[in-house]
């Protein structure tokens, strides 16, 4: 990371003198230094993060082996740590997946992930709630997808949120991360409840979904965690597949929290008291949890001018009229 850096600053060096001097223009080597400039990962800038409240500390952690069920590739899945920590793995025969052993109908949902080092062209690692099972042609869903790198582009941040079936309006939002997250373990965090759907990394704020009275996911979800092959579209629209020459690639889930309503199924009527009533901490409609503070919404902002690329609100070539949210 520390090259590349180095490399920035002596690109940028070379060109603001060519430039002064106008001896470079248009030459060969001008051409050369601009694509090496391409080639700098936008986590080895010198990125200034914003302070936030750790939303992360105000929640227990809990086991994963005792929250979680295996959903798929048994086999490539290992619990570690006394069942603290998982490990979920993607190689040639399968991908793996865990699911919450209970339903949440809201809640705060996190865990410190850290991602498959080398090229990991086509992986999808997802870190999501879904109730796709139970209503297959009306569910909702809320997305956390990380997908894999080619050998110039990093990792990618995507969030996604379905409600009622509406799979064919896809809302998704990109973005760039600030940091490498093969090197260590970072927080990915999503808060939903009835106000609004917030998604975090490291409890930056990186999207807001408001709710409206015609599209939220309000059905009871699972949480998933998964790594799959998705070579069809995650990774410049599937123009690199996953190369299984690099697997296994393993992901590591550690610092679980689930805090939330549970929905119980033996009877019709939802368990909306805390799961951990004792903190005196309430995601449904805490004080912290109904709307941003002044200092979340400084730091979303400021993820989403330094490191969004894509968002489908400004995406005209794709809604001829733009969902109702986007205006």
């Amino acid at each position: 990371m520390y090259t590349l850096l180095l490399l920035s600053l002596l690109i940028i060096s070379i060109l603001n003198m060519a430039l002064w001097q106008q001896k470079l223009l248009f030459s060969p080597l001008l051409i050369i230094l601009c694509l090496l400039a391409t080639l700098v990962s936008p986590h080895s800038r010198p990125f200034t993060t914003p302070t936030v409240t750790r939303l992360t500390d105000s929640f227990p952690h809990v086991k994963v082996d005792s929250t979680f069920s295996k959903a798929f590739g048994d086999s490539n899945i290992q619990f570690l740590n006394n069942g603290s920590m998982a490990t979920i793995a993607l190689d040639k025969n399968s991908g793996s997946g865990l699911v919450s052993k209970s339903r949440y109908y809201y809640g705060f949902f996190s865990a410190a992930i850290k991602l498959p080092a080398g090229l990991s062209s086509g992986v999808v690692v997802a870190f999501y709630l879904s109730n796709a099972d139970k209503f297959p042609h009306n569910h909702d869903e809320i997305d956390i997808e990380l997908l894999g790198h080619d050998k110039r582009n990093d990792w990618v941040f995507q969030t996604n949120i379905y409600a009622n079936g509406s799979v064919n309006t896809g809302r998704e939002e990109k973005f760039y991360f600030w940091f490498d997250p093969t090197q260590q373990y970072h927080y990915y965090s999503i808060l939903w409840n009835s106000y609004h759907t917030l998604f975090m990394v490291d409890n930056i704020p990186v999207r807001e979904f408001k709710h409206s009275s015609t599209f939220y996911p309000s059905k009871a979800m699972s949480l998933y965690c998964t790594i799959w092959d998705g070579s069809e579209w995650a990774t410049h629209g599937g123009k690199y597949p996953v190369n299984y020459k690099y697997a296994p690639f393993n992901v590591s889930f550690s610092e679980m929290e689930l805090s939330g309503c549970i929905s119980d199924p033996t009877t019709t009527l939802s368990s909306c008291s805390k799961v951990t009533p004792s903190s005196g901490v309430d995601p449904l409609n805490g004080s912290d949890f109904t709307k941003l503070s002044q200092q979340q919404i400084t730091a979303m902002d400021w993820a989403r001018r330094k490191l969004m690329f894509y968002s489908y609100c400004n995406d005209k070539a794709r809604f001829k009229v733009l969902p109702p949210e986007c205006n």
